[in-house]
């Protein structure tokens, strides 16, 4: 079994983040937490991290690349949280009716199927 080549991995793991910086720099940095903004470039980041430690005969992630790309996520992503979801119930009107239709539908169909079994007529 061959064993990962740490010395190569810290190497050239940097070489990643400065190509990733500099594809950076071409986006607004209001824009840094729109995903659809720098998807591209972050691919390209996740390839080259992937590839160096291929090269360095490591498995990918390990815990020196999942620093690094920490690292990164620091520098450009620290201000990026998200809001926190306020869940409220939907206004009166629409759960009324959220809850009355699928009852009205159980009895319909309750129904139907009452009113057809009686009728021996129509299934013979």
């Amino acid at each position: 079994m061959i064993k990962c080549n740490e010395t190569i991995l810290l190497e050239y793991l940097p070489s990643c983040g400065n190509i990733f910086e500099s594809k950076m720099k071409t986006v607004d940095p209001n824009q840094w937490c729109n995903l659809t903004k720098f998807i591209m470039h972050y691919d390209s980041f996740s390839n080259c991290t992937e590839a160096i430690a291929k090269y360095a005969d490591c498995f990918w992630p390990n815990t020196l690349a999942e620093r690094f790309i920490t690292g990164i996520h620091r520098q450009f992503f620290f201000n990026c949280t998200l809001d926190t979801v306020t869940w409220e119930d939907p206004p009166d009107e629409i759960l009324t009716t959220l809850i009355l239709i699928p009852v009205f539908l159980t009895a319909a169909m309750i129904s139907l199927v009452v009113w057809c079994s009686k009728r021996g007529d129509i299934f013979g």
